[in-house]
């Protein structure tokens, strides 16, 4: 069994930027989520993957993702999932031994700026960058499914508030 182990926090300042070593424009749309699970499309410019994630246990959560053709996500993003598709530009930034990702948000939830790390176990330690601000794993209004329903209805968006 797959286990994804995040942290995730919004971006401080651009401090990250220099030190970013590869980008990928990426689109996100939901296929489905019911009660504490979801099954979510991603096209990357070279790859697309088909992500099934279970509910979460702390930081950590069930997830299984497999790489799917790029034109059956087209087909699936443009004709299968319901609400707006998610932009972002997501950047790869080495920090020490850890390797974060930055996501930059376009169309609706343009502004947004978040800042993840992937660990194996919930125990890793690890130094938090400068440009890296306010914590928001636990926050219910950084999820996929809330930043999708705060897109689709044109919200208040946390990062705004």
């Amino acid at each position: 069994m797959a286990i994804e182990i995040e942290r995730k926090f919004l971006v401080a300042h651009d401090g990250w930027r220099g030190r970013a070593t590869g980008s990928d424009r990426l689109h996100d749309g939901l296929l489905s989520s019911g009660g504490t699970n979801k099954v979510r499309v991603r096209r990357g410019s070279r790859t697309a993957w088909l992500t099934v994630k279970g509910p979460k246990s702390g930081i950590a959560r069930d997830e299984f993702e497999y790489q799917i053709p790029l034109a059956d996500a087209d087909e699936m993003l443009a004709r299968r999932c319901h609400g707006p598709i998610i932009e972002r530009v997501r950047f790869l930034v080495p920090e020490g031994p850890h390797l974060w990702t930055v996501d930059v948000f376009g169309g609706p939830l343009e502004g947004l700026i978040v800042a993840e790390l992937e660990l194996d176990h919930e125990a890793v330690p690890f130094e938090r960058p400068a440009w890296v601000g306010m914590e928001i794993t636990h926050d219910r209004r950084y999820g996929s499914a809330a930043l999708l329903l705060a897109a689709a209805q044109n919200g208040p968006v946390p990062w705004r508030d």
